[in-house]
């Protein structure tokens, strides 16, 4: 760990925490801070997801239906589900996937059942609610926009005779897997309607977690929302960044931790980021590097084992709730789970 964590205004009250991503990524911090949850460390948890996924099930949906791409709302749901009987049994419901040579092959069933509730209510989050309830979720999943968007990416590269020539990529699996090397992101439309009930949560969270995850595809299209975007840089909650164990083919090659948070802040330049949470041994002979970027941002570093350790890029969800209790109660107890 590198420099002191001010915790003069932090009391011993469960904090409220909202969570943002997709994917796999967003489904390790859910998964950890659900954790945290049942420890009364944190009595309100928030998960905004990303809504522009346009690839396997969620991309037939979203073209059939014209709804919101699921799948990522899906997993986060799953991922809030207890670790009894009840929970589990329905996360494993949310995320079973249909074989078969019909139709039906490759789609989710917790897909289904969420766009089932949205035309059968009309509203994406009353909807995502009432799935939340029927699980027994431990925390609440809404949309980071209430109707579907694509990425664009600027991507350098993909021209042999001109490798410094910036060429327009579209839709969040094309910009997930290009060959090229990401200049910068955006949003099409670049100002999606959002939920207020997204807006209140940001301004409520005493804590707000961006990462880990795809950082062109999951992490940073949140700050392009202007209304997410703007409640982000205003409100009071802490800014917690979790960086990515390692690089990710198509979406950051080559890059190093501190080309993480660099990539986040160009951004989002406004962005407080108050604390960068990374793996001791992923960020290996890089930290100097890491340390220097995270004091320029006048952040905290914390470094502490978060990986599952089996040599894949995964987080551990038990690790990183220990992490995250360690940040959000410094002088707190030790957790059961420890």
């Amino acid at each position: 760990m590198t420099g002191p964590i001010d915790v003069l205004d932090i009391d011993d009250r469960a904090q409220a925490v909202v969570a943002f991503g997709g994917g796999h990524g967003l489904h390790a911090t859910l998964s950890a801070l659900r954790l945290l949850v049942d420890d009364v460390t944190v009595d309100s948890l928030t998960a905004v997801v990303t809504v522009a996924d346009n690839g396997g099930s969620s991309g037939r949906l979203r073209r059939e239906f014209d709804v919101l791409p699921p799948g990522d709302l899906r997993m986060a749901l799953a991922a809030l589900c207890g670790s009894d009987e009840w929970g589990e049994t329905w996360a494993r419901v949310m995320q079973h996937r249909f074989a078969g040579e019909g139709e039906m092959n490759g789609h989710n069933l917790g897909n289904l059942l969420i766009v089932g509730l949205w035309e059968l209510l009309g509203d994406h989050v009353a909807a995502l609610d009432w799935v939340g309830r029927l699980l027994g979720a431990k925390g609440r999943v809404l949309p980071m926009a209430l109707t579907p968007m694509d990425i664009t990416a600027e991507v350098r590269g993909l021209e042999p005779s001109d490798p410094d020539r910036l060429t327009s990529v579209r839709g969040q699996v094309e910009v997930a897997t290009t060959d090229g090397v990401i200049d910068s992101i955006a949003l099409d439309p670049s100002d999606p309607p959002t939920s207020a009930e997204t807006v209140a949560a940001i301004h409520d969270a005493d804590w707000v977690v961006l990462g880990p995850g795809s950082w062109f595809t999951s992490v940073i299209p949140h700050l392009l929302v202007p209304a997410l975007h703007d409640a982000l840089v205003s409100t009071s909650a802490r800014v917690v960044v979790v960086l990515n164990l390692e690089e990710q083919a198509g979406e950051t090659p080559g890059f190093g931790p501190a080309d993480h948070l660099a990539v986040l802040l160009q951004h989002a330049p406004q962005l407080n980021v108050d604390t960068v949470l990374a793996d001791t041994t992923s960020v290996g002979d890089a930290l100097p590097e890491l340390t220097e970027a995270v004091e320029a941002a006048g952040a905290t570093l914390i470094l502490t084992d978060v990986s599952v350790g089996d040599g894949t890029p995964r987080h551990d969800p038990v690790k990183l709730a220990s992490a995250f209790r360690g940040l959000l109660t410094p002088m707190g107890g030790s957790a059961p789970w420890r």
